[in-house]
């Protein structure tokens, strides 16, 4: 069975690889502002948003890919009741970490699987991060090493790699931190006979 990946990323690519699961990645072709915006009026929730994104990415590529076995997977990171997204720019990036600094945020990581145009399985997991009381200095230097990298997150922050050290607690599992729940989702391929039982 042929297993795609609805993800740009890199890093979801990574975990998969790492677990050795075959598989292509193909970008969706979603405006996911658009797709979220009217969520936000109806009262869902940071997770419910992960995984109409999620499901909204897989369900675009299995329309273009019959019979093959597609995983999308969204993260959205909420403060309190705040949704935060990527930032645009540098200057976002430092005020979204002064935002997070000294607070407890969530990142809500769902994935979901497809095929055939159908969903046959959602899954949403949630890790609590706390990050250390920041001062604007320090986050100014930070942004200065890590440049770029720093606005492909939705926390502004590379938990895998410097952006580690902005931490001061993590509950949650590492892969749900980076934007897979891997576990969940091997445990359901194994189910769906896509991969080694």
């Amino acid at each position: 069975m042929d297993i795609i990946l609805a993800s740009k990323s890199p890093f979801r690519a990574m975990l998969l690889k790492n677990a050795g699961v075959k598989f292509t990645a193909q970008s969706a072709n979603i405006d996911e502002r658009a797709v979220e915006a009217p969520l936000y009026n109806s009262g869902a929730t940071p997770e419910d948003v992960a995984l109409v994104l999620a499901e909204a990415k897989a369900l675009d590529v299995s329309e273009r890919n019959s019979s093959a076995l597609v995983i999308g997977s969204d993260q959205t990171l909420s403060l309190g009741d705040e949704v935060l997204h990527k930032p645009e720019d540098m200057e976002a990036a430092r005020r979204q970490l002064l935002k997070l600094s000294g607070q407890t945020h969530h990142l809500n990581s769902a994935v979901v699987l497809c095929k055939d145009g159908q969903t046959l399985w959602r899954h949403v997991s949630v890790a609590r991060m706390t990050l250390r009381n920041l001062t604007p200095e320090f986050i100014g230097r930070h942004l200065s090493r890590v440049g770029s990298v720093a606005l492909q997150s939705v926390g502004a922050y590379q938990f895998e790699g410097e952006g580690v050290q902005l931490f001061e607690r993590v509950d949650g599992d590492y892969f749900t931190i980076v934007g897979l729940p891997l576990l969940p989702l091997l445990a359901e391929l194994r189910k769906q006979g896509a991969i080694d039982a």
